[in-house]
């Protein structure tokens, strides 16, 4: 025992020993400064900080039941959109630089540019969470945590019809948290400047046995 100590005692008084403290103290350090910076972008606070998201989605967000409802219970932006695990929120900051990219080249400073590139812009994000299972929304929401008997009619059986099918929130909750660009969507209620869907063969031959409407 006395050995072992007067070694250690003896390599603590050595170059090597220094250099490893100082290494193991600087690592604490950048991991503290790291987790520091990840955790502060990863605020609402943060991610509105821009003019670009807090005229445009965030404005839209207010008015949702993810924002404010009876429970007081809120989804803020960086819950539907970054995960929480280590490794995949470090490939979605990953993915995040461009869009700092592009707050530099101003392509979506202006409320009219916004919503001109606002259906390509939710279509790049509902094609991310389809490809994660919509990782995020499963955060609070899970089929396999479903109450379906405290749910009204129409929501248990399509959440049992997704659940037995493999669709995943995003399928059918487009334009749950922000408007819906002009896209044709199958559930929900009408939004403004939907796309109307071709008739179908049975409505056309209905249509055609009525004769022209009168104006």
């Amino acid at each position: 025992m006395k050995q072992l100590i007067h070694r250690l005692w003896a390599f603590a008084h050595t170059k090597q020993f220094w250099i490893l403290s100082i290494a193991f103290v600087g690592g604490i350090l950048f991991w503290g400064g790291f987790n520091t910076a990840m955790e502060w972008t990863n605020r609402e606070a943060f991610c509105i900080s821009c003019h670009e998201m807090e005229k445009n989605v965030f404005q839209e967000y207010r008015n949702t039941i993810h924002y404010q409802n009876r429970t007081g219970v809120r989804a803020t932006c960086p819950d539907c959109h970054v995960p929480k695990e280590w490794g995949p929120k470090m490939i979605r900051k990953i993915q995040a630089s461009n869009e700092v990219l592009h707050k530099i080249l101003g392509s979506i400073d202006t409320p009219e540019k916004f919503n001109a590139k606002r259906a390509e812009l939710a279509q790049h994000e509902w094609d991310r969470m389809k490809r994660t299972d919509s990782h995020e929304c499963r955060n609070c929401h899970n089929f396999n945590y479903m109450d379906y008997a405290e749910q009204n009619s129409r929501a248990s059986t399509r959440h049992q019809v997704a659940f037995t099918q493999g669709q995943t929130c995003i399928d059918c909750h487009k334009g749950i948290a922000h408007s819906l660009p002009p896209i044709a969507q199958p559930i929900g209620e009408h939004k403004a400047g939907e796309v109307t869907l071709p008739a179908t063969t049975g409505s056309s031959a209905a249509s055609a046995a009525q004769g022209p409407a009168s104006h």
